[in-house]
């Protein structure tokens, strides 16, 4: 019987095919139209500015967007490398779009494969896109990237243990299973040696208030000059989510250093309520960008001898809170900007560096009860000098 290959494949094998760094995502600096994807002659993707649209509509902020962007241009590149167009890729070529995040990877001699994250998120933000298209009539008539066919009937958690978390029950088919991390907070001992060698007030100012309201990089530089209370302790952010200002309690610590930086720097930066609270130390001064903030953190981590992140310093606040048995892990959740409690439970997993000294302690006590044990203990009534000298193991 003649045998019919039904799937096109592609011309070349998936680990050795090369995928061109054509086409771009560019920041516009237009607020209504704030990312635009572009091909490799240069003109605009028409159908990413329409879904661009469709999530600045939906309240999505412009990290969303950019997010987003890339995950789709990573998807046009690969379309326009097996020559298909957007509106005619199946399921075959989201497959094999897949596949080749998984073996090929990133361009460069070792080839490194996209994370579990990122390809998680890929294939949940390309649904997303041809889902909108499914509904405005201006895609294809079936989803490249399903959804698993053995979560798509019948009632959602119908069998859930409640004994067990709840899964998503929509899961994309080719959304690879992401392993639950553990954050990494930064030790106290490595903290100390990080924060001996910050070089200014200013520095010491903004660590003392990443590590103790659990801000977010960008949030915390996002503080204007009247958005500091020290008299309740308290600093005004807006949140990276929905854009939302949110009072977060502070350690006086943090209050002390931002005086010290505020004394210092109040001849150069410019004073007003709404302007910002954090700037550069060289001249001329300008606002501090992210970007300023971790490359100061990045040199300082180099003197000590440490990896640690601006964002671990976020997860070191949140596993401080959450060991404090008086404080309630809804405050915790409130804190963080957490939509979900389960988010914040995580906090409350044991820190490798705590298990490992808790049971070295465990293996050092169990070796002094074995010693006891191994040690005869006289009967009442017997001189332990007498039993000594008879079996031989008196002080000569």
């Amino acid at each position: 019987m003649l045998s019919v290959n039904l799937e096109p494949e592609l011309d070349c094998a998936i680990d050795a095919m090369v995928v061109p760094a054509v086409g771009r995502l560019v920041a516009t600096g237009d607020r209504r139209d704030p990312y635009r994807l572009f091909d490799a002659v240069g003109c605009p993707v028409v159908p990413v500015t329409s879904f661009f649209r469709e999530l600045q509509a939906a309240g999505r902020s412009e990290a969303t967007m950019r997010s987003y962007g890339m995950d789709l241009l990573r998807w046009f590149r690969f379309l326009w490398a097996i020559d298909v167009a957007w509106d005619r890729a199946t399921r075959i070529e989201a497959r094999d779009f897949c596949r080749w995040m998984l073996v090929a990877g990133k361009a460069g001699s070792d080839r490194l494969a996209y994370s579990t994250a990122t390809r998680a998120h890929s294939e949940s933000v390309l649904r997303a896109f041809y889902a909108f298209h499914l509904e405005t009539g201006s895609g294809p008539i079936l989803n490249p990237f399903p959804l698993d066919r053995s979560r798509n009937g019948g009632r959602a958690h119908a069998h859930h243990n409640p004994m067990e978390p709840f899964h998503n029950e929509r899961s994309g088919l080719y959304r690879p299973r992401v392993p639950v991390r553990i954050p990494r907070s930064v030790p106290d001992e490595e903290f100390n040696d990080i924060f001996a060698r910050l070089p200014s007030h200013r520095d010491r100012a903004l660590v003392a208030f990443y590590v103790s309201t659990g801000a977010r990089a960008s949030e915390l530089l996002s503080v204007t000059q009247d958005g500091v209370d020290p008299g309740r302790g308290l600093i005004s952010v807006i949140r990276k989510g929905d854009g939302r200002v949110q009072e977060l309690p502070a350690s006086s610590d943090a209050f002390v250093w931002l005086r010290l930086y505020q004394l210092e720097s109040e001849r150069d930066v410019p004073a007003g309520r709404r302007m910002p609270l954090w700037w550069t130390l060289r001249h001329p001064v300008r606002p501090l960008t992210y970007h300023a903030v971790h490359r100061m953190f990045e040199r300082v981590n180099a003197k000590a001898g440490t990896t640690a992140t601006l964002h671990a310093l976020r997860h070191t606040a949140a596993y401080r809170m959450a060991e404090d048995p008086l404080l309630p892990l809804t405050d915790v959740q409130f804190v963080l900007g957490h939509a979900q409690l389960t988010t914040t439970q995580i906090y409350l997993t044991p820190r490798k560096e705590d298990v490992i000294r808790r049971v070295l302690a465990h293996h050092a006590e169990q070796t002094r009860q074995a010693a006891a044990r191994a040690k005869p203990t006289p009967a009442p009534g017997y001189r332990p000098e007498s039993l000594g000298v008879l079996f031989g193991t008196a002080a000569p």
